[in-house]
């Protein structure tokens, strides 16, 4: 196993009531991220400069891999971790990285370089998405789309966040500072698939307080081909 601490952090891997549609398509970026990391605070406060630009859907995945020294996140999950694996494989790669972005769910940056991240959302903006209706209907959020050609099927994600919160880190690198965090994920569900050829039109679970995006992205995990908050 090996770990690259500075620029980034690195873990190798083994592989072998009322209803309302008020919604805004995005630029999904994902960072994955750790709160024991020395080099993840300059990419937090990255993702939530991101997190105001109305362009850009900005969320915060906190992974759990530091924990076994001591380094317990407070909002990571073996899920995030499992997702971000994932990202590496589909990309040949046998590292994990804190920081990393995943802009759109094709491109990687290892690291906080804010003049990459903004030229690849840059290149995202503009694209011809299929539009998604999101709309809440008591503990439940409707997903609608019309008909759409689709180089593949897509699965139809549900992704839940805070908006803002602080912690008081106690271990690791960054260990007596305070951190306001922004965009943290909760919870990424996928569910559904959808091919495209007949309109998208399903409801899912998406109870409490916690905000609401939906996804759309090709398995692997691959490229976004869409995606929409519920404000």
């Amino acid at each position: 196993m090996q770990r690259l601490f500075g620029t980034v952090c690195g873990l190798s891997l083994g592989i072998s009531g009322a209803a309302w549609a008020d919604s805004a398509p995005a630029v999904v970026v994902e960072l994955y991220t750790s709160q024991g990391c020395s080099a993840c605070p300059p990419a937090d406060e990255l993702l939530a400069q991101l997190a105001d630009d109305p362009r850009v859907l900005a969320l915060a995945l906190h992974v759990d891999y530091w924990d076994y020294i001591g380094w317990t996140d407070h909002f990571g999950q073996a899920a995030f971790t499992a997702r971000q694996k994932d990202y590496a494989r589909v990309a040949g790669s046998r590292m994990l990285y804190t920081p990393q972005f995943i802009i759109d769910g094709s491109e990687r940056v290892e690291g906080n370089q804010p003049t990459r991240v903004q030229a690849l959302i840059a290149q995202q903006l503009g694209s011809a998405d299929p539009d998604l209706t999101l709309t809440r209907e008591g503990d439940k959020i409707h997903v609608q789309a019309a008909a759409a050609t689709l180089a593949q099927p897509v699965q139809v994600q549900v992704v839940r966040f805070r908006p803002e919160m602080t912690v008081e880190i106690e271990r690791g690198e960054n260990a007596g500072k305070s951190i306001a965090y922004r965009n943290i994920v909760t919870d990424w569900q996928v569910v559904g698939d959808w091919d495209g050829k007949a309109p998208l039109d399903l409801q899912a679970p998406a109870a409490g307080q916690d905000r609401t995006v939906v996804i759309l992205q090709a398995p692997g995990p691959g490229a976004v081909v869409a995606a929409e908050r519920l404000n």
